[in-house]
């Protein structure tokens, strides 16, 4: 099982948390061009190494190109930017999670409807790239279990739109109820309302107890130079009782005949259904009544994915009705690695079982794209993959 673990030893803001996800292995590149499927304009990532107390790691920095013109949004606004994007449905959704976490602790504070929230620096740039980066992250890391240690709030008092408040703002008081929390290691705000938000959307546990094999270390850094270093460690981990080789989860199975639709559709529908968050869909060729050739078009996918397949299904298909079942579904535990050949890196997926290294598949993709640039084949670069895999 691999684990992604907080450790908010001094906190966490937003802008940490970008970077301490990009050091630990998110591709930089990737998170920029995801967040460009938000479709607004005005800001960008900028990425660099840093330092906090001789702490080295990565420092994530969300630039406002025009402040003059920066617009505040409530949450409705925030909604329709995010169902409206190209984003995969997994990331949406852990995205409107976390902001619908500060809304409900702000409009609990002042006491309003959260529709009616005033989203103040929430409703900036920033903070949108901020908790849409953080879901992006988190499903380009893949991981099977999301765990935080008792989250540092600080101490003394912050300025915000209302005025001076005491530490923590009341927003994150609020965000934080009923977690393990800890104050007073220093004088200033350590978690952010956004930073907290983005934990209680995203931790499946909390606990200050480290009982599995630390794979690797990463450090985000803060914008603060305190005697405590401004950083937000995270780990990737796996579960030191037993590795499991084999995971198993539920899912399910839509299905569909078709005998009366266009077959040059198919190849944007299962387009679709991909980007939606499908785990697999296929088409088999039938036999139908009348003896009319038809095609089944099956879906595999997670069982809260299941009604955004059936409304691509009713809105880009003919089918009028569709099938729907629970299965269970067994995976072999996979792992990514990086393999530096002669032509460039490629990506490979790595597949065990039993303990053992059972598969190695290099990414289609990367071989596609380096066969054109050194105009050669991608079986060339598969083999080139290969050899370096056996060195």
């Amino acid at each position: 099982m691999k684990i992604l673990y907080y450790d908010c030893f001094a906190g966490i803001s937003g802008d940490m948390n970008l970077g301490a996800l990009i050091d630990l292995g998110v591709d930089s590149n990737y998170l920029k061009s995801e967040l460009e499927k938000l479709n607004i304009e005005g800001f960008h990532l900028d990425i660099k190494t840093d330092q906090r107390r001789g702490i080295t790691g990565t420092k994530a920095e969300v630039i406002i190109e025009n402040q003059d013109n920066e617009k505040h949004r409530h949450l409705r606004h925030i909604e329709e930017l995010i169902n409206g994007s190209q984003l995969p449905e997994r990331v949406k959704i852990n995205s409107l999670k976390i902001f619908d976490l500060i809304a409900v602790a702000e409009a609990k504070v002042h006491n309003i409807a959260k529709e009616k929230v005033h989203f103040h620096e929430v409703g900036a740039l920033d903070s949108i790239a901020d908790i849409v980066g953080a879901a992006i992250c988190l499903d380009y890391l893949n991981v099977d279990k999301v765990m935080s240690s008792s989250i540092q709030l600080g101490g003394g008092t912050v300025k915000c739109a209302h005025g001076i408040m005491p530490v923590p703002a009341p927003a994150t008081a609020e965000i934080v109820a009923n977690v393990p929390v800890k104050t007073g290691l220093v004088n200033h705000e350590a978690t952010t309302p956004t930073g907290a938000a983005i934990l209680l959307a995203t931790v499946n546990e909390f606990s200050d107890k480290i009982d599995f094999l630390i794979t690797k270390t990463a450090y985000g850094i803060g914008n603060r130079d305190s005697e405590v270093p401004n950083v937000l460690r995270v780990y990737l981990c796996e579960d030191s009782d037993s590795v499991e080789d084999v995971i198993t989860e539920d899912a399910t199975v839509l299905e569909c005949n078709i005998d009366d639709m266009n077959p040059e559709y198919y190849d944007f529908i299962l387009e679709l259904l991909f980007k939606a968050g499908a785990s697999d869909a296929w088409l088999v060729p039938i036999v139908m009544k009348k003896s009319r050739p038809a095609i089944t078009l099956s879906i595999l996918c997670k069982k809260e994915l299941a009604e955004k397949m059936k409304e691509i299904v009713f809105i880009h298909t003919t089918s009028i009705g569709i099938r729907e079942y629970g299965v269970k579904k067994s995976m072999l535990r996979r792992e990514e690695i990086n393999v530096e050949t002669i032509y460039g890196k490629i990506r490979v997926k790595q597949s065990f079982f039993n303990g053992r290294l059972v598969r190695s598949k290099p990414e289609y993709e990367d071989c596609k794209t380096l066969a054109l640039e050194h105009k050669i084949s991608v079986l060339e670069i598969e083999k080139e993959v290969m050899k370096d895999l056996l060195k």
